[in-house]
């Protein structure tokens, strides 16, 4: 078989890095092949601000990457993230032609369910399917083949700003890149970290990023919450870099090295250098300081998280507890700090389903997305149903729905 016919691309556009992951795609899940990363300066928030910057990271790591996998990079799926995200859940129904529940009477119902009013800047991306109801069966995971006479669906619809998506689509073919499929980034995180019993239990998955921090409640099986808050692992670098007065590039070296969410947890006799600004000299201080700096910051983010779980009212579902992910997941003491916090068990998430000879190097929590992404390219039909980046509006759902309603009125009457 071809090698190119069984290679897949992941690139996952963060605030602080671009990464791009190719995999051959094997019987047992990706076998990641290649690797490359870049700064990423372009992006504010998970939302690309300066489109030259972003196209400059993306053409340095697909050429990393396409050196270490030895072969050329055409096609991707990309990651879609930030604060514009919204999700909300929905509900549609259609009756069921022929009397047996057929595919195009499964389409049907998700585009009922998905035709509400959007304003003219958004679109739809995902729509996910949480169950089936047949004539007031409820439950229903798989209704294909099933007898009834009315077809009802509940379903969590994700949207995105219409120009945020474009321009990572815009980004990426400037880079001479194919976009296959945009994914959000918190839903490609989740299939790479979560197990099946944890979201049929129900779980929190919380993707502590550079710039944002994203929440997905599962359970049941499907998703029934999702929510981005704007705030991430930047502010913890803008906050010892004030705090220590040191330049915030190395502001981020202390924190991914000496980094630590709870204070308690640092000897008082452990030390560390922090370089000065202005010509000055370094300085030695105490590790805890360092850890009194961000142990409130980490504490404000997973007390807003949890207060977005209490409002909408999912946080009796979290039987399995929290998983956290993103490369600020790998602080020392997180795990410690959220179970402070949400009284619930706490574990890192780290992708565990790739192979090949680059497997230990991304299963860290910072690649989950990437993997992720690898993941949702692989088993497209995992509940992925991505819009197109152009014309993906509501008001191509709604006329698709306003002709199948015609059809419907004729076959009756």
């Amino acid at each position: 078989m071809p090698r190119k016919q069984a290679i897949h691309v992941g690139l996952d556009l963060g605030t602080h890095k671009t990464s791009v992951l190719v995999a051959a795609m094997q019987d047992d899940g990706p076998h990641v092949i290649g690797l490359g990363t870049a700064p990423s300066q372009g992006l504010k928030r998970g939302v690309v601000v300066n489109i030259d910057s972003t196209v400059h990271g993306i053409q340095r790591a697909v050429r990393e990457a396409e050196m270490m996998a030895d072969c050329e990079i055409h096609s991707v799926a990309v990651s879609a993230s930030g604060s514009h995200i919204r999700g909300f859940n929905s509900h549609g129904m259609v009756p069921i032609k022929g009397r047996e529940v057929s595919p195009t009477d499964i389409e049907l119902v998700l585009d009922a369910a998905k035709a509400v009013a959007l304003p003219m800047d958004r679109q739809v991306l995902h729509v996910l399917p949480q169950e089936y109801i047949i004539d007031d069966q409820d439950g229903i995971k798989q209704p294909q083949g099933m007898a009834g006479v009315r077809l009802e669906a509940r379903v969590h619809v994700l949207t995105a700003a219409t120009a945020a998506v474009q321009n990572v689509v815009k980004c990426c073919e400037r880079s001479g890149l194919e976009v296959s499929q945009v994914v959000l980034a918190p839903l490609a995180s989740a299939q790479a970290v979560l197990t099946e019993e944890e979201r049929d239990l129900g779980v929190a998955m919380i993707d502590i990023g550079g710039g944002t921090t994203d929440l997905v409640v599962y359970h049941g099986g499907a998703v029934r919450h999702t929510a981005v808050l704007g705030l991430g692992g930047s502010h913890l670098t803008n906050d010892i870099a004030a705090g220590l007065r040191t330049p915030p590039q190395e502001a981020e070296k202390l924190k991914q090295r000496f980094g630590c969410a709870l204070a308690s947890s640092v000897g008082n006799d452990d030390m560390i250098e922090v370089p000065s600004v202005g010509g000055r000299g370094p300085r030695v201080l105490a590790r805890q300081i360092l850890a009194e700096i961000i142990e409130p910051r980490v504490e404000e983010i997973l007390s807003l998280v949890s207060q977005e779980a209490s409002r909408a009212g999912v946080e009796s579902l979290l039987s399995s507890g929290i998983v956290l992910t993103g490369g600020t997941a790998s602080l020392d003491g997180i795990v410690g700090l959220a179970e402070r916090v949400f009284h619930l068990p706490v574990r890192i998430g780290a992708p565990s389903q790739t192979g090949g000879g680059l497997a230990d190097i991304v299963s860290g929590p910072a690649y989950a997305t990437g993997v992720g992404l690898l993941l949702g390219a692989h088993e497209p039909a995992q509940e992925l149903v991505a819009a197109a980046a152009a014309g993906a509006g509501s008001q191509g759902v709604l006329s698709k729905v306003k002709h199948r309603m015609g059809d419907w009125l004729r076959e009756f009457f």
